[in-house]
C-alpha cells in the first residue's frame, strides 16, 4: 500500500519537477543570452586611449562618436563593431581567407579550397606591412578596440554557442580581408564572364554570337556616348548547332539580372534651392540578418565637421556617406579588372612559356583547418602572372591576373575622404582607393558634382582584355596602372546630373580602358536618368521618390505583346484580364505584373536553350551567368519577328513556344493551390531575410529573421528588389545639410535578437518612409576612458 502511494506521489511530482527543470534551463539560457548583449551606457576604463571617447546612441542605435583624437574614435568604432557584429566580421574575414571550414565544418570546404587559391590572408599581411604609418596606427587602434569590445561582452556572441566554437581575436590583416570579401561579392574570382564569353565567341557561328550576345542596345543610358546599334537577325539556322538526337538543355532563369550592384546619382547646386549638391545612393546586395552595413558617425578632429554614413564591420572607414563638405556613394562598375591567361605548356606540362623562356610552376601549400576533422592540404600552382584557377573548355590551364592580387587592390586609402572638402579633392582619390572597382559619385556643399572610377585601372598593352589571350610572347601584358590624370573623370557636366546603375557609363577610349565584365542591362539606369531629366528642381524627397520608383517601364512592351497574344487564345480570359489590369508597376498586389515578368523570363529560357545545349557539349557545367544580362535584345526580336531559322527545335512554331512559356508560368503559380487572383507579385517577391546560420539551423528563424513582407519592386527598375537581394541601404544626402537627409536600412543596427536595435528602422525600409539620416535624441551614452 505504501509503495503504491509512493508511486502515485512520484507520478504526480515528476511533471512538476520536469517543468521546474525546464523553467530553470530556460531562465539560465535567457540570462546567458542577455549577458552577451552589448554595453549601451556607463563608463569603461580601457587603458588604451589617448583621449576619452563619448559614444551616443539614439533609439534606433545610430551611433555618434565624439573624441578629440581620431585614433581613439577608431578604437571606439572597433569596440562597437565587436559588441554588435563580431560574428558577421568573423564570416567576412573567413570568407575571403578560405577559413570557413574551421568554423562551420566540412560543408564549407569546397568553397574554402576555391578561395584559398588567391591566398588573400598572405596578401593582406603583405599590404599591411607597406601601409602608411598614420593609417597603420589608426588601424591598430581599431583592432585594439575590436578585441577590447569582445572581451567586455558578458558572454561570447550567441552564434558561437550554437557552433560550439570560441571567437578568435581580430588582427590588422583581418580588416583587409573584409575588403577582399567584397571583391568576392562584386567581382568574379575566376574571371567567369571572360571565360564564358571567349568560349561563346570561339564556338558559335559569328552571326549567332553577335545576335545573342550584343554589347548593349537601346536601353543603354551612359553618361556620354551613343547607345549600341541593334544587331540584325542572323540567317544561320540554330538547328545547325545540334544533331537530330541531341536533347535540348533547359536552365530556369530566376532573373536575367540578379545583380550585385547599386544605384547612385547626384544633382548639382544649380538644381537645388540651397545651391549644394544632393546625392542619392542605394547599394544592392544580399540581404541578411544583420545588415552588411553598420550606421555610425564621428567628429573630425581639427574641424567643425562630422562624418556620417555606413561602415563595413571589420574596418574603421565610412564606406559611403558625407563628411559635412562632400557626400559620396558607390555602385559596382561592371568593368573588366582581371584577365585570364591561357598557358602554353611544354610536352610534360611541367613548364609554361613566358617572354623570358620556359619556367617551372611555383607550388605553395595551404593548410585548411576543418571543424571536427583532420586538416587538409591544398597545393596551389602559381605563375609569374597569378595563380592557376582552372581551365578553359579545351582543357588549357588558365592563370588569373587580377587587380585584387596587387598591393594597389587592397588598402585603407578611403580614409582620406574624411579630409576632402571639394568634389575635385575626392575624385583625385579614385585611382588610389583599394576596393572592388566602383562608380564613385561625389557632390560637395558648393554644388559641384563628379564621377570617376574608385580603384586602380590597369594599362593593358597589346590587347583589350575582352578575350583570353596568351601572354607568352610578351606582346600582351599590363604596364602598370593609370595615373590620376589618365583616370576617367566627369566634373560638372552640362546637365548638372550624374547617374550610374551598373550599366555602361562611358564610351570610346574610356570604355576601352574600363572594358566589359558583364554590364547590367541599361533599363534601370535609363529609368533613373529619365526621372532626373524630368525635373528641374530637386530636394531630398524627390530623390527618394526616384529610389522608390517601381514603374514597370521596361516591361511595358512585353505586357502589350502578351496581351495581344492572349487576345486570340481560347481559354485564357482570366489570365488576359489580369495582364490587361497589371497596373504598370511591380506592386506587391499585382497578379498581371507577375505573369508578364515571368513569361518574359520563361520565353528567354525556351528560346535560348539550344545555345545552352550546344555549349554543354564542350563544357558540361556551362551556364550563361552574367552574359544573359543583354538577352533582352535578341529575345525581343525573336518574340516580334518569329524567325523560323532560330526556333527551338523542341517546338513546332513560335506560337507553340509562347504558349509553352505561358503555361509553364501559370502551372508554377497554380502549384500552390491558390486561385489566380491570389497569385500576386508579392506572393512571389516575399522577403526572406535571415541569419547566415539559418540554412544549417532553421530553428533560429523563430527569433533571428525579419518578417516575410510582400515587397514591391523588381530587377529592371530603380526599386530593385528580390526576396533575398535589394537595397541594403538607401541614402539621400546634401553635404552640410545632413539634418535634411534620408536613410533606410534593412534589418537593424545589432545582430543580437534581444537588442533594442535588432530590427529598428526595418519597417521604414519596407514601406519607404522618409526616416532621418542623422542620429536623433540620445537614449544611451557610453564613455570610454
Amino acid at each position: 500500500m505504501a509503495r503504491t502511494s509512493y508511486l502515485k506521489s512520484w507520478k504526480f511530482r515528476l511533471p512538476i519537477i520536469l517543468a521546474v527543470i525546464f523553467v530553470l534551463a530556460a531562465v539560465s539560457i535567457w540570462a546567458w543570452w542577455r549577458s552577451s548583449l552589448p554595453i549601451l551606457s556607463g563608463e569603461i576604463e580601457t587603458g588604451s586611449l589617448e583621449e576619452p571617447v563619448v559614444i551616443q546612441r539614439d533609439a534606433q542605435g545610430v551611433v555618434m562618436i565624439q573624441s578629440q583624437d581620431r585614433n581613439s574614435s577608431a578604437f571606439a568604432l572597433g569596440f562597437l563593431h565587436a559588441q554588435e557584429r563580431f560574428f558577421q566580421m568573423d564570416l567576412l574575414r573567413r570568407n575571403s581567407a578560405g577559413e570557413l571550414s574551421e568554423l562551420l565544418g566540412q560543408a564549407a570546404l569546397k568553397k574554402d579550397k576555391k578561395v584559398r587559391r588567391h591566398q588573400f590572408r598572405k596578401r593582406a599581411e603583405r599590404n599591411i606591412a607597406v601601409m602608411p604609418s598614420d593609417q597603420r596606427e589608426l588601424l591598430d587602434h581599431y583592432v585594439q578596440g575590436v578585441n577590447f569590445g569582445l572581451t567586455q561582452l558578458g558572454a561570447k556572441p550567441w552564434e558561437y554557442l550554437l557552433l560550439g566554437q570560441e571567437p578568435r581575436p581580430w588582427n590588422a590583416a583581418d580588416s583587409l580581408l573584409a575588403t577582399y570579401s567584397m571583391y568576392l561579392t562584386l567581382q568574379s574570382e575566376e574571371g567567369n564572364f571572360e571565360r564564358r564569353d571567349t568560349a561563346l565567341a570561339e564556338l558559335l557561328p559569328e552571326d549567332l554570337y553577335a545576335f545573342f550576345f550584343p554589347a548593349g542596345g537601346t536601353w543603354d543610358a551612359p553618361l556620354f556616348g551613343p547607345n549600341e546599334a541593334e544587331i540584325p537577325v542572323p540567317q544561320t539556322p540554330i538547328s545547325t548547332l545540334l544533331k537530330a538526337d541531341d536533347p535540348i538543355v533547359y536552365q530556369e532563369m530566376e532573373s536575367d539580372d540578379k545583380v550585385y550592384g547599386s544605384n547612385n546619382w547626384v544633382v548639382g547646386g544649380k538644381l537645388t534651392e540651397h545651391g549644394s549638391a544632393i546625392l542619392a545612393n542605394d547599394m544592392h546586395l544580399g540581404l541578411s540578418v544583420p545588415n552588411i552595413w553598420y550606421r555610425a558617425g564621428w567628429n573630425i578632429p581639427g574641424s567643425d565637421r562630422k562624418i556620417r554614413g555606413v561602415t563595413l564591420p571589420g574596418g574603421p572607414i565610412i564606406v559611403a556617406g558625407s563628411n559635412g563638405a562632400v557626400a559620396w556613394g558607390f555602385t559596382n562598375t561592371g568593368g573588366d579588372w582581371g584577365d585570364l591567361i591561357p598557358l602554353e605548356l611544354n610536352e610534360g606540362a611541367t613548364k609554361y612559356r613566358t617572354p623570358d623562356g620556359w619556367r617551372d610552376f611555383t607550388f605553395e601549400k595551404e593548410t585548411i583547418a576543418i571543424k571536427g576533422k583532420e586538416d587538409e592540404t591544398l597545393e596551389i600552382r602559381k605563375t609569374i602572372w597569378g595563380p592557376v584557377i582552372g581551365q578553359n573548355y579545351r582543357g588549357v590551364p588558365l592563370a588569373y591576373r587580377w587587380i585584387a592580387h596587387d598591393i594597389r587592390g587592397g588598402n585603407m586609402n578611403l580614409l582620406r575622404i574624411e579630409s576632402a572638402t571639394t568634389t575635385q579633392q575626392a575624385l583625385d582619390l579614385g585611382p588610389e582607393i583599394g576596393i572592388p572597382h566602383q562608380n564613385f559619385v561625389v557632390g560637395d556643399r558648393d554644388g559641384n558634382i563628379g564621377w570617376t572610377v574608385a580603384g586602380a585601372i590597369p594599362r593593358r598593352v597589346g590587347f583589350d582584355g575582352s578575350r583570353s589571350v596568351s601572354w607568352a610572347d610578351g606582346e600582351a601584358y599590363w604596364n602598370g596602372y593609370l595615373s590620376t590624370e589618365e583616370q576617367p573623370r566627369i566634373y560638372n557636366p552640362p546637365t548638372h546630373r550624374i547617374w550610374t546603375a551598373n550599366a555602361r557609363t562611358t564610351d570610346g577610349d574610356w570604355l576601352k580602358l574600363m572594358g566589359d565584365h558583364g554590364y547590367a542591362l541599361g533599363a534601370r539606369q535609363q529609368q533613373i536618368r529619365d526621372g532626373l531629366l524630368a525635373l528641374e528642381q530637386f530636394d531630398e524627397q524627390s530623390l527618394l521618390n526616384i529610389q522608390l520608383d517601381d514603374r514597370a517601364i521596361f516591361l511595358q512592351r512585353w505586357q502589350e505583346h502578351l496581351a495581344g497574344f492572349l487576345k486570340n487564345q481560347e481559354g485564357y480570359s482570366e489570365v488576359y484580364q489580369q495582364v490587361q489590369d497589371w497596373g504598370a508597376r511591380a506592386s506587391a498586389d499585382s497578379v498581371g505584373y507577375r505573369i508578364v515578368r515571368n513569361y518574359r523570363l520563361k520565353f528567354m529560357e525556351l528560346s535560348t536553350a539550344p545555345i545552352l545545349a550546344y555549349m554543354r557539349k564542350f563544357d558540361p557545367k556551362f551556364s550563361f551567368g552574367q552574359l544573359k544580362r543583354q538577352f533582352e535584345y535578341p529575345i525581343w526580336a525573336l518574340a516580334q519577328q518569329e524567325p523560323q531559322q532560330l526556333l527551338n527545335p523542341d517546338f513546332e512554331s513560335w506560337t507553340a513556344l509562347k504558349l509553352a512559356a505561358l503555361n509553364q508560368v501559370l502551372d508554377k503559380m497554380a502549384a500552390t493551390g491558390s486561385p489566380l487572383q491570389q497569385q500576386t507579385w508579392g506572393a512571389q517577391n516575399t522577403a526572406t531575410i535571415r541569419h547566415p546560420l539559418a540554412r544549417a539551423i532553421p530553428a533560429i528563424n523563430w527569433f533571428a529573421a525579419m518578417p516575410s513582407d510582400a515587397l514591391a519592386g523588381d530587377t529592371h527598375m530603380p526599386r530593385f528588389q528580390s526576396p533575398t537581394h535589394g537595397a541594403s541601404e538607401r541614402m539621400v544626402i546634401s553635404p552640410g545639410r545632413e539634418d535634411l537627409g534620408i536613410f533606410h536600412m534593412a534589418t537593424g543596427q545589432s545582430g543580437h535578437p534581444l537588442s533594442p536595435f535588432f530590427d529598428s528602422g526595418h519597417r521604414d525600409w519596407v514601406e519607404g518612409n522618409p526616416s532621418p539620416l542623422i542620429e536623433q535624441e540620445t537614449h544611451y551614452k557610453l564613455t570610454l576612458h
